[in-house]
C-alpha cells in the first residue's frame, strides 16, 4: 500500500516534534537551569537554559514581545501548513495530468520533494517552539538555579511559557593574543549561541532550500 505523499509529510513532522518535546521534557525534568554536562569532549555539552521564544536564546521586546512573537509563530505555522497543502495538491496534479506547459496559468511546475521536506522541517521547528510557548507555563513548574522543574506546576498563563534549549557547541574557547589592540587578553568563543532541536529544524530546512532549492522559488522553470 502506498503512503500518500502529505501523509508521509505529516508523519515526518510529528516524529520531528515528537523528537524535540522528548528532549526538552527530559532536559526540564532532570535539570535546573545552569546545569549541563559534556556529549563529546569540550565542545559538545548539553546546558540548560530557558528563553522568552527566540531562536538561540536571544530576547524581544519583554512581555508584550514575547505576546506578539507567539501570535507571529502561529500566523507563521498556518501559513506554512497551508503552503505545504497546497504544494502536496500541486505535486499530486502534476503527477496525473504529465507534462504541463510552465506557460499556462495553474499548475506551472513539479514541487521537488526536497521543497516539501524542508518547508516540513521548518513547519515542525516552529510547532515544536509553539508547544513550549503555548503551553509549558501551564504544566510545568518554574526552573530555576538549583531547582528542577516538575509536571503539575503553574509557572506562567497561556503563550507566555519559556523555550527550553540545551544544544552548546564552544567550539573555541580560548583568549585573544595580549599583543592584539583593542581586544588582547579578553575572552573568545565559538560557537557561543545555545539552541534546540526545533530551531535545528528550522535552520537546516531554511538553509537546505537555500542552497539546493533556490531554483523553485527563483521562478526557474527550464528544467
Amino acid at each position: 500500500m502506498k503512503i500518500p505523499k502529505g501523509k508521509k509529510l505529516l508523519i515526518l513532522g510529528a516524529l520531528l516534534v515528537i523528537v524535540d518535546q522528548v528532549i526538552k521534557i527530559l532536559v526540564k525534568t532532570n535539570m535546573a537551569v545552569g546545569d549541563s554536562f559534556p556529549v563529546i569532549g569540550h565542545w559538545f555539552r548539553i546546558l540548560f537554559i530557558e528563553n522568552e521564544g527566540m531562536a538561540f536564546g536571544m530576547k524581544f521586546g519583554g512581555v508584550a514581545g514575547k505576546f506578539l512573537l507567539t501570535l507571529f509563530r502561529l500566523a507563521l505555522f498556518g501559513a506554512l501548513c497551508w503552503w505545504i497543502t497546497k504544494l502536496v495538491r500541486q505535486s499530486g496534479k502534476t503527477l496525473a495530468s504529465g507534462s504541463i506547459d510552465p506557460g499556462k496559468t495553474g499548475i506551472s511546475r513539479k514541487v521537488p520533494d526536497g521543497v516539501l521536506i524542508g518547508l516540513t522541517l521548518i513547519t515542525a521547528g516552529a510547532l515544536g517552539n509553539i508547544i513550549d510557548s503555548l503551553f509549558y507555563g501551564l504544566v510545568f513548574s518554574e526552573s530555576a538555579p538549583g531547582v528542577v522543574a516538575s509536571f503539575g506546576g503553574h509557572y506562567a498563563p497561556l503563550m507566555f511559557g519559556k523555550v527550553v534549549d540545551m544544544f552548546y557547541f564552544p567550539l573555541i574557547d580560548t583568549t585573544w593574543p595580549s599583543w592584539i589592540p583593542v581586544i588582547g587578553g579578553h575572552a573568545f568563543r565559538f560557537f557561543e549561541p545555545i539552541f534546540n532541536f526545533a530551531d535545528s529544524c528550522v535552520t537546516v530546512g531554511a538553509f537546505y532550500l537555500i542552497i539546493f532549492q533556490y531554483k523553485f522559488f527563483s521562478g526557474d522553470k527550464s528544467k
